[in-house]
C-alpha cells in the first residue's frame, strides 16, 4: 500500500505514565497489517494546544498520510481532541464520523456522546478514535474498506470512483 500513518495517543495519565496505553499500540497493529509504514508515535496529554501542535507537526511537515488519535473524544472537560482537530483540517468527512457512531451504537448507547470527527489537512487524512482498545479498534475496523481509497483521492489520484 504504502502509506505513511502517525499514532497519536491523548491521555494525561498516559503521558504521566500512570497507565499503560492499549490503544495506540493496538491501533499501529491494525495499520501495520494493511500494509502502512508507522513513522511516528507519540503519548501527549489532553492539551488542546498540544494536540493542535502535534496535528500540524506531522500533516505540514512529516510526511504523513494518515494521522490516526486516541482518546479525548468524549465529552468530560479534559476531551478536546475533536476542538484542536477542528481548528487544523481545511475539510471535514462526517460520513466517517458517522460510520463509526453508527457501528458504536450497536455495541454502547454511549457512542451517541462520541464528539470523534475526520477531516482533511492538506493532503493528510486527520481520523479521531475512541480511548479504549476495544472501542478504537472496532471504529477504525469500520473505516478500513474505506481508508485505502481516502488517502489516495486526498493525495491527488484522479482515477474514476468505482461504484
Amino acid at each position: 500500500m504504502g502509506f505513511r500513518a502517525v499514532v497519536i495517543t491523548v491521555s494525561d495519565r498516559g503521558s504521566r505514565g500512570e497507565r499503560a496505553d492499549g490503544s495506540g499500540p493496538a491501533v499501529e497493529g491494525i495499520l501495520r497489517e494493511m500494509g502502512m509504514e508507522i513513522i511516528g508515535r507519540r503519548i501527549i496529554p489532553d492539551e488542546r494546544e498540544m494536540i493542535r501542535r502535534t496535528l500540524l507537526e506531522w500533516s505540514d511537515g512529516g510526511g504523513a498520510d494518515l494521522i490516526v488519535t486516541t482518546g479525548g473524544t468524549g465529552v468530560s472537560p479534559r476531551d478536546v481532541t475533536p476542538d484542536a482537530t477542528r481548528e487544523v483540517i481545511d475539510r471535514e468527512i462526517p460520513g466517517m464520523a458517522e460510520a463509526m457512531r453508527r457501528q458504536s451504537a450497536a455495541v454502547t448507547p454511549h457512542a451517541m456522546i462520541s464528539r470523534a470527527m475526520a477531516g482533511i489537512r492538506g493532503r493528510t487524512l486527520i481520523i479521531n478514535l475512541p480511548g479504549s482498545p476495544k472501542g478504537a479498534t472496532e471504529n477504525l475496523g469500520v473505516l478500513l474498506p474505506a481508508l485505502p481509497h481516502a488517502i489516495e483521492k486526498i493525495k491527488g489520484d484522479e482515477s474514476e470512483c468505482a461504484s
